[in-house]
């Protein structure tokens, strides 16, 4: 029987072509997404696509008063343009408790602060789709996510918990979870040959293949 995966809550800072393509995505996952944006015509176009937006300005405080970023999983942010914006909500994000906060960097100096002022992580549109970080914050415990196919996916897996000390014939992935393991990295060095009876450790991650199909199984 498939498992239930507890819905989770985004709010989305900023609708320009990396933000309103995270928050498409997210929201395309069956995630709850709010949708926040300065310009009124940018909200207005997302407004479908999502569980809520609406117009704010993020350079003033009282603006994230009536938000409700306590009660969201996760909370992006992604205007660039602005610095003073994204520096108050992440502030805002961080003071409500989110336990994760993303922010899109323009540049180096950017990526310095918001990482002194506490976001999780930090991407840049150089390197960084946003259909791309989307997925992969959908995906949870996921180190990273590739599209093999319109089915497949290779999935770089975090090893979790109640894996550590078995070995990948006691854990027997592929007849529970359906999935291929291709290569382990541990401290760093990714190897091929996975020895099947090493016990994984905290800290390894998978490099797996999986159809889409049985992903969800993998987050709860």
């Amino acid at each position: 029987m498939k498992k239930n995966v507890k819905k989770r809550s985004y709010a989305v800072f900023g609708l320009g072509e990396f933000g309103r393509s995270v928050a498409c995505e997210l929201a395309a996952a069956g995630m709850e997404v709010m949708a926040l944006d300065i310009n009124e015509d940018r909200v207005s176009q997302a407004a479908s696509e999502v569980t809520m937006a609406a117009q704010i300005d993020a350079t003033e405080m009282r603006a994230f008063e009536s938000l409700g970023l306590s009660n969201m999983d996760g909370v992006i942010v992604a205007m660039t343009n602005c610095l003073e914006a994204s520096i108050m909500a992440i502030m805002a994000a961080k003071e409500s408790g989110v336990p994760f906060i993303l922010a899109k960097a323009r540049d180096q100096v950017q990526m310095s602060i918001f990482e002194r002022i506490g976001a999780d992580r930090i991407v840049s549109p150089e390197y960084d789709g946003g259909v791309r970080v989307a997925r992969n914050i959908v995906a949870g415990n996921f180190i990273d996510f590739f599209e093999l196919s319109k089915d497949l996916r290779m999935v770089e897996l975090a090893v979790k918990p109640e894996w550590f000390e078995k070995n990948l014939k006691q854990l027997s992935l592929r007849q529970k979870h359906k999935m291929n393991v291709v290569a382990l990295r541990r401290e760093g060095e990714l190897t091929t040959d996975v020895d099947p009876d090493e016990p994984l450790n905290q800290g390894d991650s998978l490099l797996i293949t999986i159809d889409k199909k049985y992903i969800d199984e993998l987050l709860s």
